[in-house]
């Protein structure tokens, strides 16, 4: 089966492409759809029994928070994206649990560590981000599932991109990068950024010991 066909061929998997497709950029559109390219193929490789509509829903929508209008919502980006999904389902009749699986995978994508000891949906979201982001299992991939991959949804210049879409979209509420990776973004791309420190915010709390 060629990777494209992996899709659900579904109305609801056909709204939330055009939806994405419509809302978002060409950067965040392409990487979305390989995150569920590569969260598949990780899934079969861990021999995981997942929901293909329910994972393709949240990777296309993981990275919608970063869009402008959420720009001062004053929540973390990934909390705006799994909002806006949530959003999404309900409005067509989607049960709830199936919603909570997709906005906790959401939610939790740049969260390592926690994901991939849940639902395989929530964990394949997380493997395809880190798959196509930072490399993370790399060779665990042949280089013709990757090949083909990249040939449906090209990265020239990926990772520059996405670095400036991540500083675009987070810069405008620092305080959301509290404790976060996001933090490492600003650090790198905006002049005066300083990281909140866990040591200091106990030591600095109104508790006198």
């Amino acid at each position: 089966m060629a990777i494209d066909e992996t899709v659900p061929d579904t109305e609801l998997a056909k709204e939330a492409t055009a939806f994405v497709r419509d809302n978002t950029s060409d950067l965040i559109y392409h990487h979305s759809r390989r995150v569920y390219f590569f969260g598949t193929l990780q899934g079969r490789t861990r021999g995981l029994s997942f929901d293909p509509e329910l994972l393709y829903i949240g990777a296309m929508f993981h990275d919608l928070g970063l869009n402008a209008e959420h720009r001062d919502s004053g929540k973390r980006f990934e909390v705006d994206g799994a909002n806006e999904a949530r959003r999404f389902l309900r409005a067509r009749g989607v049960p709830e649990d199936s919603i909570r699986r997709v906005w906790t995978a959401i939610a939790l994508h740049t969260t390592p560590g926690i994901p991939e000891f849940m639902e395989p949906e929530i964990a394949l979201v997380t493997a395809g981000v880190e798959y196509d982001v930072l490399g993370i299992g790399y060779d665990d991939l042949t280089d013709a599932q990757r090949d083909e991959i990249t040939a449906l949804h090209p990265r020239p210049g990926f990772k520059e991109a996405i670095l400036a879409a991540f500083t675009e979209g987070i810069a405008p509420k620092p305080e959301t990068t509290f404790g976060n990776v996001k933090a490492d973004v600003l650090e790198r791309y905006v002049p005066g950024f300083r990281r909140g420190n866990f040591v200091d915010t106990i030591l600095g709390s109104p508790w006198r010991e």
